[in-house]
């Protein structure tokens, strides 16, 4: 039977290499973006590779959790009357911002790196069920290191730091993924979380030149960490891709769950603060709050 996959922001860099290697191990895969010109270079750059399945674009902007409820009633939709299995899901959705704004009412990076993931996995966790065993991966960053570990609402207290923010949206979707792990354990969905380590990325270029992105603390040293980090962020996106597709197709991670893949493709220890049960309850209270499965 044909295995499906679904990666999204998946138009290029980490994504479209974690698409291109899903692909070449022998996934039908649905590239997700927002832009369709990109999707199409990208669906056409997969193809040219000669897979045994052709590759589609699906568009949606993931930093509305409108178009997240679309997206996700339209492949189970598809899965459900084409009897095809969801074998995959890979959330690679991620992002940045300088400048605090809200979308939706919800400060942005709590959206975009944590809330939609989120509600695309649960809402597609009926197919992704049906069609055990599967494997759900998303996508974290060593970025969780600098995070407020306040999760009392979407927004810590204090002024706005994207580079902070950004690392708590991850903490928050880390923490998740592994308490979503024992939750479906025994359901032969497997879920892991992969930490790409540094890619030369959209996200990274350009973002990272803005002191405004750390505490006061961090400015003034911020030049020499900005470079420190912008070398381990210079690889080729085909390396930082690695874990995700190692996560999504190694047969020796069959039957296993809660995993954290790291930049190598091996197992790594989880970050410890994902792993707290208070941090676990308060960031399950904010997601059910802020990304509700059904809709008044």
């Amino acid at each position: 039977m044909k295995r499906t996959a679904v990666v999204t922001a998946s138009t290029a860099g980490i994504g479209l290499e974690t698409a291109l290697g899903l692909a070449a191990a022998g996934h039908a895969v649905t590239v997700v973006g927002r832009d369709p010109d990109r999707g199409a270079r990208a669906v056409e750059r997969i193809n040219a590779t000669g897979p045994a399945h052709p590759a589609r674009f699906l568009a949606a902007d993931l930093a509305s959790l409108d178009e997240v409820r679309a997206l996700a009633d339209r492949v189970a939709a598809e899965h459900a009357a084409s009897g095809e299995r969801l074998d995959v899901l890979v959330n690679n959705v991620g992002a940045m911002f300088a400048d605090r704004h809200s979308l939706g009412g919800v400060e942005a990076s709590f959206v975009v790196n944590h809330l939609s993931p989120y509600l695309l996995t649960e809402l597609l966790l009926p197919t992704l069920t049906a069609a055990a065993p599967s494997r759900i991966v998303n996508v974290t960053s060593g970025a969780v290191g600098v995070a407020k570990r306040v999760f009392d609402d979407v927004e810590p207290p204090g002024g706005y730091y994207g580079f902070h923010w950004y690392g708590r949206a991850k903490l928050a979707n880390l923490a998740y993924t592994l308490d979503l792990a024992a939750r479906l354990d025994g359901t032969g969905v497997s879920v892991f979380a992969a930490d790409p380590g540094g890619a030369a990325t959209d996200m990274t270029d350009g973002t990272l030149t803005d002191p405004k992105i750390v505490t006061p603390a961090l400015r003034l040293m911020w030049p020499l960490v900005r470079r420190k980090f912008e070398r381990s962020t210079s690889g080729p996106a085909s390396v930082a891709a690695r874990p995700s597709i190692v996560a999504a197709t190694d047969r020796a991670l069959t039957g296993r769950t809660g995993l954290v893949i790291g930049a190598r493709a091996t197992p790594v220890a989880p970050f410890r603060a994902a792993t707290d049960p208070r941090i676990t309850r308060a960031v399950r209270r904010l997601s059910e709050r802020h990304a509700p499965l059904v809709t008044a």
